[in-house]
């Protein structure tokens, strides 16, 4: 993405009268100069609607399913020499919630400092004799938001995030808890959870690190209260140009009640979008302003493709999910119901170059209540293989069309 200096229409009335006598082949049309994929909309945007920062230079990996997140989270563990910080809304006292604590414990044990994050209610089902060993072992430990006598009782908002940073070099993020779900060892479901998460090393991790800092101090009350949590400072990163900076460009964007960032970052992606907008996504119960976003690009011609779960976790979220099949048919929008056991993914590939993995699904909790946080990435080779990944989840779904969607099973 090139940075223009100036308007290109402003540009064209103030070019000089030789230059009309120019050959026509040497003219790029103003349609083409605004579609450069140089241009750097990504960096500014991603700062400008969500004050998230963007770093080049990062290497980046998409994790498939439970199992491959479990074992690089644990190799990354494993080889920590100074910190791990670990947030969780889901942690289960099951078979991978103990391989996990078997980690961090081992870590204390060659003296690295290790904090663990977990949300109240994603925690139910912990037992204390789980925690006091982690406890023991000298992990630091604290729950966000339990139960009391303050706004909503406790109740809302909740730390939905998955986060996994370690030494402040490399992280994982993306929709994977900890629990047996993600591994198809539950009697509950069948078939382990379908979900995405993404690994991210270089600069990008030490914004997931302030991530964390940052909820860690809530979490025990002594967030920055009135004007010192306004955003002051410049932007970092706002300036990157993807044709010259080194990839890929990560933007971290935490999710905060009311700041809508997920929302607008979509929005974002909608206007700029080419060729194609494929969203995976668990709870689907979308604003009609994201609604209207998703329409209008179909109806502009990209190729907009949503993929949700035909077997949901929470039944009534499918009841409000397929509220909206005919609205978003009728103007385009192509849809699919994954068949296995349950699709948890919250993830996006725009123009197979913008790739989102994260904890936001699109309703009013995950864009407007709860604290998340996604990692969105410009990065070509990665969004191919986002792509690719998405194109082979849908050979195992069903597409929804305005014939079949009064009969599904």
């Amino acid at each position: 993405m090139k940075t223009n200096t100036a308007d290109p229409v402003e540009t064209e009335r103030a070019a000089p009268a030789s230059a009309a006598a120019a050959p026509v082949a040497s003219v790029v049309p103003l349609v083409e100069r605004r579609r450069d994929p140089g241009m750097p909309a990504f960096a500014r945007g991603l700062w400008r609607i969500a004050a998230a920062d963007v770093s080049s230079g990062n290497r980046v990996e998409l994790l498939h399913d439970g199992p491959a997140t479990f074992d690089a989270m644990a190799d990354l563990i494993d080889h920590a020499q100074e910190t791990v910080v670990l947030e969780a809304y889901i942690f289960r006292p099951d078979e991978t919630g103990k391989r996990i604590a078997e980690a961090l414990i081992r870590a204390t044990g060659r003296g690295v400092a290790v904090r663990l994050l977990t949300d109240w209610i994603g925690m139910r089902g912990m037992t204390s004799s789980f925690m006091n060993a982690l406890k023991k072992a000298g992990v630091q430990h604290r729950v966000f938001n339990a139960p009391g006598f303050r706004p909503w009782l406790g109740l809302v908002p909740r730390d939905h995030r998955k986060l996994l940073v370690v030494d402040s070099a490399v992280g994982i993020t993306g929709g994977v808890g900890i629990g047996n779900e993600w591994i198809g060892k539950t009697k509950r479901h069948r078939g382990h959870w379908r979900d995405t998460a993404v690994r991210i090393e270089g600069s990008a991790a030490n914004d997931m690190q302030q991530a964390f800092d940052t909820m860690w101090e809530r979490a025990s009350k002594r967030e920055r209260r009135g004007s010192h949590r306004l955003t002051r400072r410049a932007a970092r990163g706002a300036h990157l140009d993807p044709s010259n900076a080194p990839p890929a460009l990560v933007g971290i964007v935490e999710g905060e009640p009311l700041r809508l960032r997920i929302a607008r970052a979509l929005q974002m992606q909608a206007i700029s979008a080419e060729r194609s907008i494929w969203i995976a996504t668990a709870y689907f119960a979308p604003s009609w302003s994201e609604v209207e976003a998703l329409m209008g690009a179909a109806r502009d011609g990209v190729d907009v493709r949503i993929l949700v779960p035909s077997r949901n976790d929470h039944k009534w979220v499918t009841f409000i999910t397929r509220r909206y099949y005919r609205r978003l048919l009728t103007n385009g929008v192509r849809i699919w119901e994954w068949k296995g056991a349950m699709m948890h993914a919250k993830t996006s590939v725009v123009d197979g170059r913008w790739v989102r993995v994260g904890s936001t699904d699109f309703n009013p909790l995950g864009v407007a209540i709860n604290f998340e946080l996604d990692a969105v990435i410009e990065d070509a080779e990665l969004g191919a293989q986002a792509e690719a990944m998405f194109l082979d989840d849908l050979e195992h779904s069903r597409e929804i069309t305005m014939k079949n969607r009064k009969h599904r099973r």
